[in-house]
C-alpha cells in the first residue's frame, strides 16, 4: 500500500451495496437510534473508536456512517464462516493480535494520511458482555504517526442475546452515540516510559468513549465510587 491509498473500484461498489443493505436489515429487525451525527467530520482522515461487545457492532456502525470507512479486524475473523467472507468483501485490514503488527500499522497510517476514516476497536476483541475491557496501546502508535482526530462511538444494545430477541420478534433497541472528535492532549502522560505513555493515551480515549455509554457498559472505565 502506498501513500496515495484509495479503495479499488470493486471495493467501493461492494461497499455502496453493503451499506444500505445492512442499514435496511438493522432497521427491519431492531429499533435503531443514531445520536450525534453532527459530530462526524466531513473531510480528512480520523479514527473511529467503539466499544466492541458482539459481532453485530461493526456492520451496525459502518452501515450508518456517511462515508464507508476502512475497518481493522483480528486476522482470525478472516477464517470464520460468514464473517470472513464479509471482511474480504469489504476490504478490511487484518491485524495480528497480541503483537505490534507493523504491516497493519503501515496500512492504517497510509489510510489515514490519504484522508480516509478508520474504524478501530481498542479493546482488541469482543467483550461478549457490556462492560468495557482495557484498551490496547497499539492505537496510540497510529495516532502518534498521523496526529488525526478521534471520534468515539458508544454502541449500546448489541449484546450476545441480540439475535435471540430478534428471533422472538422483540425488535431490540440499539443505539450509536457519536461523540465529538478530539485530539490527544500534548501534555498527556509526561515523564512516563514510551509504553506507559501509550497506555495512558489509550486509556484517555477509552474514558472519553465510556462517557458516551450507560454505567453498566463502562466496565474497567467506570468512574470510581465516592463516599457521599
Amino acid at each position: 500500500m502506498n501513500e496515495d491509498y484509495q479503495p479499488s473500484l470493486r471495493t467501493r461498489l461492494i461497499r455502496k451495496t453493503l451499506q444500505p443493505l445492512f442499514r435496511l436489515v438493522f432497521h427491519a429487525i431492531a429499533r435503531v437510534r443514531v445520536l450525534g451525527q453532527e459530530n462526524i467530520p466531513t473531510s480528512g482522515g480520523y479514527v473511529i473508536v467503539y466499544n466492541h461487545v458482539s459481532k453485530f457492532d461493526p456492520p451496525l456502525l459502518v452501515s450508518h456512517w456517511p462515508q464507508a470507512p476502512e475497518i481493522l479486524g483480528a486476522i482470525e475473523v478472516w477464517d470464520r464462516p460468514g464473517e470472513g467472507q464479509l471482511a474480504r468483501m469489504w476490504g478490511g485490514i487484518p491485524v495480528q493480535r497480541g503483537q505490534l503488527d507493523r504491516t497493519a500499522i503501515r496500512q492504517m497510517v497510509c489510510v489515514l494520511r490519504s484522508g480516509y476514516p478508520l474504524v478501530v476497536a481498542p479493546e482488541g476483541g469482543r467483550s461478549h458482555q457490556p462492560g468495557m475491557q482495557k484498551g490496547k496501546p497499539g492505537l496510540a502508535v497510529i495516532l502518534e504517526r498521523t496526529m488525526v482526530p478521534v471520534v468515539p462511538v458508544g454502541v449500546i444494545g448489541t449484546t450476545e442475546d441480540f439475535l435471540k430477541n430478534v428471533f422472538k420478534l422483540r425488535k431490540p433497541q440499539v443505539t450509536l452515540n457519536i461523540g465529538q472528535p478530539f485530539h490527544l492532549p500534548d501534555d498527556l502522560a509526561a515523564g512516563m516510559s514510551p509504553r506507559e505513555t501509550r497506555q495512558a493515551r489509550v486509556d484517555y480515549i477509552m474514558e472519553r468513549l465510556a462517557a458516551l455509554l450507560p454505567l453498566e457498559y463502562q466496565g474497567v472505565y467506570s468512574p470510581p465510587l465516592t463516599d457521599d
